[in-house]
């Protein structure tokens, strides 16, 4: 009877050690080279304009999160990442409300990590002093829609049944003003990802990505939380855009904390003077259309995943410059920047050898 009980007791421990807990465990992602390829595409596409050599490589760093509505963390993860000097543990209510859903967690990230690509796009065409224009662009397709399968984010919205779309409202009300029921001929431009044997059979292996109009037809439903509504499930923003297509060609990332690594691979690639020199940078921060870096976060993670993949200069936003405080790896200088011009400025002086300004930094 006793080896029963005992048997009984370790086999529910061992359960319970396996049963999910209400924390989320943040860890170090992957970095993604900007001016790199990703699955054999250019991570930032650039066509219809001069591009120039580059070399080196300049970093996003993303983290990765388990727990929360997208999946359980075991007691067992918890246990193990609380005693990781790159991981943290933070109550699942911090990020994620109970009523939020895996599929409204993902559709978020990627409206974030479209606008953050859009606002690169603003912020490094200014700083090059180029013209910027504007695009109405389906920025999320909310699963189990009439758009779900049919329209893509970052699909450009060119006219809706003919007539030409250039305000988000236009969107709206040329839905609503139908009845429940409407077919909708909607002509978008949509990037393309090259064939397998385009990619095999380019001259770097990276092959390019077409931009194509297309037409597709989608009707109208009543929209749930709305009856009486008519609504084909899709979120549109007005996104910015230069005079020739620029891609960012990543999948299953989401946020906004790539805006000015972003911001950064543009510049590179449109200027003559190769920027990181062959040097590996990294970085993290949002960006807006002017040009400034706002704060994001993770920080520990993303620094220690940059070092774990051979950076050694690191832009943070000058307001996460605090949070660095004794968890900056050996070997990566770490600098705050506030500004697109900053960040530019700090690795051509990293570059050129000038001592820059690190974090974490002493209070006045």
């Amino acid at each position: 009877m006793l080896l029963i009980s005992t048997a009984t007791t370790v086999g529910l421990l061992a359960l319970a050690l396996l049963l999910p807990v209400p924390f989320v465990k943040v860890s170090p992602g992957p970095t993604f080279n900007v001016i790199g390829t990703d699955d054999g595409r250019d991570v930032i596409d650039i066509q219809g304009a001069r591009t120039y050599p580059v070399t080196g490589a300049l970093d996003m760093t993303t983290v990765l999160e388990s727990g929360g509505p997208r999946g359980g963390l075991t007691f067992v993860n918890a246990l193990t990442a609380w005693f990781s000097p790159t991981d943290v543990v933070v109550p699942r209510e911090l990020l994620f409300p109970d009523d939020v859903t895996g599929e409204q967690v993902r559709q978020r990230q990627a409206v974030l990590f479209s606008t953050s690509g859009s606002n690169a796009v603003a912020a490094a065409l200014d700083f090059l002093d180029l013209p910027v224009g504007t695009a109405i662009v389906v920025n999320a397709v909310y699963g189990d829609t009439p758009a779900d399968g049919v329209l893509e984010v970052r699909d450009e919205i060119i006219a809706i049944n003919g007539e030409p779309v250039t305000m988000t409202s236009e969107v709206v009300d040329a839905v609503r003003s139908q009845p429940i029921g409407t077919e909708f001929e909607i002509t978008v431009r949509r990037a393309k990802a090259p064939s397998e044997s385009d990619v095999d059979g380019s001259a770097d292996g990276a092959g390019d990505t077409e931009i194509a109009e297309t037409t597709v037809r989608i009707t109208s439903a009543d929209k749930p939380d709305a009856p009486g509504t008519a609504y084909i499930g899709i979120g549109v923003g007005e996104l910015y855009a230069a005079d020739f297509p620029i891609t960012f060609t990543l999948e299953d990332v989401g946020g906004p904390s790539a805006g000015l690594m972003f911001a950064m691979g543009i510049v590179d690639k449109l200027t003559p003077v190769d920027l990181t020199g062959g040097e590996h940078v990294a970085g993290t921060g949002t960006i807006n259309p002017s040009g400034e870096v706002g704060p994001i976060g993770g920080i520990r993670q993303k620094l220690a995943g940059a070092r774990e993949a051979g950076a050694s200069l690191f832009l943070v936003p000058a307001d996460n410059c605090a949070e660095t405080a004794g968890h900056v790896p050996d070997g990566l200088t770490v600098t705050p920047v506030t500004t697109l011009s900053e960040a530019v400025a700090a690795v051509e002086g990293f570059v050129a050898g000038t001592a820059l300004p690190a974090c974490p930094v002493d209070p006045a």
